[in-house]
């Protein structure tokens, strides 16, 4: 490998490094939403990159990685839809925001089964998925708990809720949700159900 004598790659190198490990993760959001865990392939993935696999595994180290930084975009590219730098939410309105993701996961049954299948086998210690899965849930834990929260200034909620404890059933709320629609898609409303829950709350859950 070339280095510009300082034993460090040149900056247009790690440039382009980047440039690709992005375009890498772009197109396996696209192949894994289409084609699921099983179905989307590595090689499918190397091939729209224009890499072979071994190119393409330079960049991550394992397939693993690559899934669970594969979802982390999926929560960035989710992040930015339901909550927009540019726009201030109540409470109540980022968990209603919160519901519209559960709607929207409906249309990319791929990434939701991605997602079910990386987080069951990320239990395991030592998995490449692991941390990653542990960093996640403490950040929609705070989110959702920031959420409550403030839910529960405005009055909209109980004061006398625990904001973590609530925020953190949410959460099992919509993985456990995830599970049994993928099992019965015709027979579980991810929807409907996790409105219900917000609406027995106190709250609508109705954005769209």
């Amino acid at each position: 490998m070339t280095t510009n004598g300082t034993g460090r790659r040149p900056r247009g190198s790690y440039s382009k490094g980047r440039a690709k490990r992005a375009e890498i993760l772009s197109e396996a959001v696209r192949v894994f939403a289409d084609s699921g865990y099983r179905g989307g392939s590595l090689k499918e993935i190397a091939d729209r990159v224009g890499l072979s696999q071994a190119g393409l595994l330079h960049h991550f180290t394992s397939k693993e990685q690559l899934l669970a930084e594969v979802l982390a975009e999926r929560d960035a590219e989710d992040g930015a839809r339901m909550f927009p730098a540019d726009e201030t939410l109540t409470g109540r309105q980022a968990l209603d925001r919160m519901a519209g993701q559960v709607r929207h996961n409906t249309t990319v049954p791929g990434l939701v089964r991605l997602y079910a299948t990386l987080s069951g086998e990320a239990v395991a210690e030592g998995h490449p998925a692991r941390e990653p899965f542990v960093e996640r849930y403490r950040e929609l834990r705070a989110l959702m708990a920031r959420a409550v929260r403030e839910a529960q200034d405005a009055g909209e909620l109980p004061s006398d809720r625990d904001p973590v404890m609530l925020a953190t059933a949410l959460i099992a709320v919509m993985d456990g949700l995830q599970t049994q629609w993928l099992l019965e898609p015709d027979a579980v409303d991810m929807p409907a159900v996790f409105d219900t829950l917000l609406a027995a709350l106190g709250l609508s859950g109705n954005t769209r």
